[in-house]
């Protein structure tokens, strides 16, 4: 199935979505170009609403370009760097609870979760960019944060079972 196709069936069945990309065993290569490409939908989520700050306010700061480049540099050299220790350290908090899952799969799980919650993010970016600050953006990005939570959590769950527990359904 298509990347596209995952992230749709994810907003409806998380769990079978993420028991299969765990079924598809260890690659760390497919760990990482998931999360670039989530990065990198994120970075241009924030377009919109960067085109809108220098609009309004073209005198303060630094010009477009240099926004973007910035953001740009942000999003897919320093981010992934983050979510690489924030899903090491998911592992090992679900390991004290009793997770039997490892590194990788809990990477996975929020590589995964950013990517499959970058439609409310691109979402979020628009009303942002183009209504402005508000009861709206504010909305959108809550909506985000609940999406990307979620999808997190039970990604997490599915990741950190036994694998033979997931094999067995």
């Amino acid at each position: 199935m298509a990347v596209s196709s995952d992230i749709v069936a994810t907003w409806r069945r998380p769990r079978q979505v993420m028991r299969k990309l765990l079924a598809m065993g260890r690659r760390e290569d497919r760990a990482l170009i998931v999360l670039m490409l989530g990065c990198g939908l994120m970075f241009v989520g924030q377009w919109p609403i960067i085109s809108r700050e220098v609009a309004l306010a073209p005198d303060q700061g630094a010009p477009l370009q240099a926004r973007l480049a910035i953001t740009f540099f942000a999003w897919l050299m320093i981010w992934p760097i983050a979510f690489y220790a924030i899903g090491g350290l998911s592992h090992l908090v679900a390991r004290m609870v009793g997770g039997r899952g490892s590194f990788y799969a809990a990477r996975l799980a929020l590589f995964w979760a950013i990517l499959a919650a970058t439609p409310a993010w691109l979402l979020y970016g628009m009303v942002s960019g183009f209504v402005g600050p508000g009861p709206a953006a504010q909305g959108t990005g809550i909506l985000w944060a609940v999406v990307f939570l979620l999808f997190w959590g039970i990604s997490l769950r599915e990741a950190e079972r036994e694998p033979e527990a997931r094999t067995a359904e």
